[in-house]
């Protein structure tokens, strides 16, 4: 049946537990609420953002982490860039990729217009291929770009993240359908099925999924 408070407003309790989670961690701050806002009324699939609750976790686990180099894979409209930018430490940068060049008259401006916009180089172009030119040993990467291409993907963040250090993989039960047989034309669900198995039995890796949002991997390379 799942987790529902019936009463007149037909409000499930997960709602109400999120709202709680929210109103009990650190704030979006007024800048990311305005770029979230923003993302959805303007983008298509603004959900895709990483939003409130993920953005604080981003930001704690650099803190936790304290990566001097970063690297995101999948920019979007900029705000967990943003979350991990804010939680590095003087002289730490992220270097993001955006593969869709149509994202950029969105993404510059508000990646320039924030407060840490001296800790964050957004390219655009194809991380796969350019990532590596950039000839820097990352200590972190987020992957959160076309899940077509995860493992991919997977494979070019290992060679330029050190030993010791971290993967963070967005999207990783993509809304429950990682419990369905997709159809042969969802080369998104299938992307994400072939790299959440062939995570689960890579021994170079250690790694656990959190059931937050739309689900995050964490990744330590060993």
């Amino acid at each position: 049946m799942g987790c529902v408070d019936e009463n007149p407003t037909g409000t499930s309790m997960n709602d109400k537990l999120e709202n709680y989670l929210l109103g009990h961690i650190d704030a979006e701050g007024d800048y990311l609420y305005r770029l979230y806002r923003a993302t959805n009324v303007r983008l298509l699939r603004g959900r895709m953002a990483s939003g409130h609750l993920q953005g604080r976790l981003l930001k704690m686990l650099v803190r936790m982490i304290r990566p001097k180099n970063i690297l995101e894979v999948g920019t979007f409209s900029g705000y967990s860039a943003i979350c991990l930018a804010e939680g590095l430490e003087e002289g730490g940068k992220v270097y993001t990729f955006e593969i869709n060049d149509e994202m950029e008259d969105f993404t510059r401006p508000w990646i320039e217009g924030s407060a840490v916009a001296d800790k964050i180089n957004f390219m655009i172009g194809d991380a796969i291929t350019e990532a590596p030119k950039l000839d820097i040993v990352f200590d972190m990467a987020f992957i959160d770009g076309d899940k077509r291409t995860y493992l991919d993907t997977y494979e070019m963040v290992l060679k330029v993240v050190r030993k010791g250090g971290f993967i963070l993989a967005d999207n990783t039960l993509w809304d429950g359908h990682v419990l369905e047989q997709p159809k042969a034309s969802d080369g998104q669900t299938r992307g994400i099925e072939d790299f959440n198995d062939f995570v689960a039995k890579d021994d170079r890796v250690e790694k656990v999924i959190l059931p937050l949002r739309d689900g995050l991997t964490l990744i330590r390379i060993v």
